[in-house]
């Protein structure tokens, strides 16, 4: 008995890491999405895009999907729990026709495991399904950052369980930026990014989009599986 209580003990700092959200921390942002849907309420069947600083900084992302209607809701600093946590208030009022998520290397600096990144985007997925059974979701490989290199082995694992998870799931797509943001060394390439080796530039941008692109152009707009 004695054992087990030491054990439960020592999973503690564990289990509250694996379940930690940070809502206070990005309450004004949400309620700035709220306060914009309210003014201008976004169409009906559009493509959301979600997760952290990758797409928030996507300034360009209507003009770069001008076939669709898109709507932005990246908040930088993100993690994964973060996105599931405000799903009720960024994802479900919408009812997008498809989603789009990038989330993860917050995860991996704050010192998530592989293995809990992966379990948390499936926490999101379980949640955005709750409400839009059958909706076409997206997850954009984690990147290859020049300024969080010494992550890329933990970054090659998330997303490899990420890729088998999908693999499992209907409606649910791996989409790969992180092998062609990679050079021959395999190492993460300068062009992509900004000065901060983290934030890409609009090179990376356009990569992204020739790899996003053809998957959204895929989704239906009548026959959404639901």
């Amino acid at each position: 008995m004695k054992r087990l209580i030491l054990l439960l003990f020592a999973l503690l700092p564990v289990l509250a890491h694996a379940a930690e959200a940070h809502p206070a921390q990005w309450e004004n942002a949400i309620a700035a999405f709220e306060a914009t849907d309210r003014m201008h309420p976004p169409a009906a069947g559009s493509i959301l895009f979600i997760g952290s600083s990758s797409i928030e900084h996507w300034k360009s992302l209507a003009a770069d999907f001008p076939e669709v209607s898109v709507i932005n809701r990246g908040f930088g600093g993100s993690e994964l729990a973060d996105s599931t946590y405000f799903a009720d208030r960024i994802v479900a009022p919408y009812h997008p026709r498809a989603v789009v998520l990038y989330a993860g290397d917050n995860d991996l600096q704050d010192g998530h495991s592989p293995a809990q990144v992966r379990d948390d985007f499936a926490a999101f997925v379980r949640k955005v399904r709750s409400v839009d059974p059958g909706v076409p979701i997206a997850f954009v490989a984690i990147k290859p950052s020049i300024a969080r290199k010494v992550l890329l082995p933990k970054v090659s694992q998330a997303n490899a369980l990420i890729k088998a998870y999908a693999a499992k799931q209907k409606h649910v797509t791996y989409l790969d930026v992180y092998t062609p943001m990679l050079g021959a060394d395999g190492q993460p390439q300068l062009k992509w990014f900004g000065d901060d080796g983290l934030h890409m530039n609009r090179t990376g941008y356009a990569l992204w989009i020739g790899i996003i692109k053809p998957w959204v152009d895929k989704q239906p707009v009548d026959a959404m599986p639901r």
